[in-house]
């Protein structure tokens, strides 16, 4: 009697498999040591970059938009006072990544070059090389969700103490960056339509919501509001300036006044910063009125929902454009590496978290020959937008056809597409994120992928 469907391969034919994986592996690791031969020391971005190294001296809540998770690891790495230590941390953060991928997909049967194949653009696509090379969150946060997806993947019965690994990983993720509680929600959501059970289900939310409660009391302490962010209800109220009309939503005297004045900017975003836009116009600076924003933006979304999902759809597709969109108009969306030095800005953070951080940071400057292959590579080395419409096509199918493994991956990557967008706006770095996810997805396309084999 068959009692098991379960095939180990043998080990020179299982070995074999994973030739093909350790080969881009080592060209992958190859281009990240290019690139911090490259660019030299790291890329640093005013006003992001400082604050993260600031937090990471002086640990507190934020007020504004960076939670605590990011300034976390530069905390660890503070003791070697080094941001290019940083930048090698995070390649390797962009190659463990492709190593979960590989890992799980293998675990879910997936061919040897299918499971390969799906890490392709994450470990290639220049895009992600200047992620890496650059003092942001993004990196720890992709990293942190593909683990928690690997974790809730890894087998076909999801145990306790996986689910309750998963809950950890992504309170970790909204630490990290906020879009990731909804997005833990979603997870909860279709874990509940797959009917996993309640005890796994209980062990993810409680495991997630300690530290996210923790973390909440201790920013109540410091601001006097149980909360993870003190930028939410701003970033809405921006992604409501594109389409607000007052007229029709006919708010109260306190909330009018963050109706659109008249100024107009190219983006969502640009209306947090915009000096002369009505919520930057109130005394105490745009995030002492963060609740009153969330309440003008609930409102407007309430008065003028077909609006707001036209305009967050609208954004969305730029995701999907042949030709990279910038938007805002100030950013480059692609082809980033470019000759030259550029000097830090004069300002006093700046000043200061060299003092307390690394006292060699300094302005980026490119180092030939290395960074004029980078230059020459990122133009063929570039996901174009309908290649991920395809990838999220494909995971969408298999969603429909395997549900039990492929449905998590492909929700993931759409709420990873949507979310901040529906929150503040269309960005493209913000889209990164979402390719190893839909990758993910798509290869479990494959007959052979969704059963569990031994690895």
């Amino acid at each position: 009697m068959l009692t098991d469907t379960r095939v180990a391969l043998p080990p020179q034919r299982h070995l074999a498999g994973h030739r093909l994986f350790t080969a881009l592996l080592a060209l992958a690791a190859a281009l990240r040591v290019v690139t911090m031969l490259g660019y030299r020391p790291v890329t640093l971005y005013w006003y992001d970059s400082f604050t993260y190294l600031d937090t990471a001296v002086h640990p507190a809540p934020s007020a504004t938009f960076h939670p605590i998770g990011y300034p976390l690891l530069l905390r660890a790495l503070l003791p070697f006072h080094s941001v290019e230590l940083v930048a090698a941390v995070q390649h390797g953060l962009g190659l463990g990544t492709g190593v979960l991928l590989y890992a799980v997909l293998r675990r879910r049967s997936a061919p040897g070059w299918v499971a390969a194949l799906a890490t392709v653009p994450l470990l290639f696509d220049a895009s992600f090389l200047r992620l890496e090379h650059g003092v942001l969150s993004d990196t720890q946060f992709i990293f942190l969700v593909v683990a928690g997806l690997a974790v809730l993947m890894w087998s076909r019965k999801l145990s306790v103490r996986a689910a309750a690994a998963a809950g950890l990983l992504f309170a970790a993720a909204t630490l990290t960056r906020t879009i990731a509680l909804p997005l833990l929600l979603l997870v909860v959501l279709v874990l509940g339509v797959r009917r996993v059970g309640w005890r796994p289900l209980a062990a993810l939310v409680l495991a997630a919501a300690l530290p996210l409660a923790g973390y909440a009391s201790w920013y109540a302490a410091h601001h006097g509001r149980f909360a993870l962010s003190g930028a939410d209800g701003v970033a809405l109220w921006a992604r409501t300036m594109t389409f607000a009309d007052c007229a029709r939503i006919q708010p109260p005297p306190e909330q009018a006044r963050l109706c659109p004045n008249g100024t107009k900017v190219d983006a969502a975003s640009e209306y947090v910063w915009a000096p002369q836009a009505s919520l930057n116009l109130l005394p105490g600076g745009r995030f002492a009125h963060n609740d009153l924003a969330r309440s003008f933006a609930i409102d407007a979304i309430l008065a003028q929902p077909l609006d707001y999902l036209g305009h967050v759809v609208r954004d969305t597709a730029i995701a999907f454009s042949w030709t990279p969109i910038p938007h805002p108009d100030r950013t480059t969306p692609a082809f980033g590496f470019r000759s030259g030095h550029w000097e830090l800005p004069d300002q006093p953070l700046v000043d200061q978290v060299k003092r307390e951080y690394d006292p060699d940071i300094r302005g980026l400057s490119s180092v030939s020959p290395y960074a004029d292959f980078l230059i020459a590579y990122q133009y063929a080395a570039y996901l174009r937008g309908p290649f991920l419409g395809v990838i999220l096509l494909a995971g969408a199918v298999a969603a429909v056809r395997r549900p039990r493994v492929a449905l998590l991956p492909w929700a993931v990557a759409m709420g990873l597409l949507a979310g901040p967008v529906a929150v503040l706006d269309f960005d493209h770095r913000y889209v990164l994120p979402v390719i190893p996810v839909a990758c993910l997805a798509a290869a479990l396309m494959h007959p052979r992928s969704g059963i569990e084999s031994q690895m």
